[in-house]
């Protein structure tokens, strides 16, 4: 290991440290170096399954060290789009996709939100939200969202969530485009939409992840009307460059069709190749 790494303190002192930042460092190839019970260890900072297995790393990484601020800003939005009167924070029942170990189902209830349940790809996400946060949530989903049946989505619909967020989980290959429209149609019509994503990709220039034309589509057939917008720093860069992203809140009107989704799951087979290819 490096030994002229930058350390940095936080609460709990897992000695973290980071390498000398390069120039166009895509924040999804980051990595860091941490103890824990005596170890030496690397990771790269979205290794989420790794970071959630070793209790308060993943908190002290990413929001006492690199500073993430998304769900608050997130959940603010949300309170200032429902502030019309027409509906109130209390009638909101939350599917969080990409929910980790449940900061942002915290951070919904601290303003008011009922209810929540939970949707992510790794067993070691919900593992770590009944670990660290055990009432966050109502029930909790793992797996693939588009394989999903009907059987699988019997407590969700249930539940009959309102509220669909997603924050800081679409792109990078975390969550693509035909997961989030997916977890879209399960959403009642007239309920909202809350996200925040990389701003780089809502432009159709740099975008190649598929949410520009997505967001595009949703806005041009009136299945979305954006509420309340803002554009924030999400958290540092590993170097300590401001990472900007874009939170949405909007309402949605109705599901995704058939022939959407079909372009959607064509964009994520694409996506996915591009990555094996760049990475080859």
């Amino acid at each position: 290991m490096n030994s002229d790494l930058a350390s940095i303190e936080t609460a709990t002192d897992f000695d973290i440290r980071f390498p000398e930042a390069e120039a166009g460092h895509d924040q999804d190839a980051e990595w860091f170096e941490f103890t824990v019970e005596g170890e030496r260890r690397r990771l790269k900072v979205h290794d989420y399954a790794a970071l959630y297995d070793v209790p308060g790393l993943y908190e002290a990484l990413v929001y006492e060290t690199l500073a993430c601020r998304s769900p608050d800003r997130v959940a603010d939005l949300l309170v200032l789009a429902v502030s019309d009167g027409q509906r109130s924070m209390e009638d909101l029942r939350a599917l969080d996709l990409g929910a980790g170990n449940g900061i942002v189902a915290e951070r919904l209830a601290e303003r008011g939100v009922s209810a929540a349940w939970g949707a992510d790809l790794l067993p070691e996400a919900k593992s770590a939200a009944e670990r660290d946060r055990p009432e966050a949530y109502d029930g909790y989903l793992v797996g693939d969202f588009t394989a999903f049946d009907d059987e699988d989505l019997a407590g969700l619909r249930a539940f009959d969530p309102n509220l669909l967020v997603v924050v800081a989980a679409l792109g990078y290959g975390d969550i693509p485009p035909s997961v989030f429209a997916a977890a879209w149609n399960e959403i009642a019509d007239d309920g909202l939409v809350a996200f925040t994503i990389k701003e780089t990709f809502l432009s159709f220039e740099a975008d190649r992840s598929g949410f520009a034309w997505l967001v595009h589509q949703l806005r041009d057939r009136r299945l979305l009307q954006v509420d309340a917008r803002l554009r924030f720093r999400h958290r540092v860069s590993i170097g300590g460059e401001p990472l900007h992203y874009v939170a949405v809140v909007g309402r949605k009107f109705g599901a995704i069709p058939p022939e959407l989704l079909e372009t959607c799951n064509a964009m994520a087979i694409d996506e996915a190749a591009d990555g094996d290819a760049d990475s080859a």
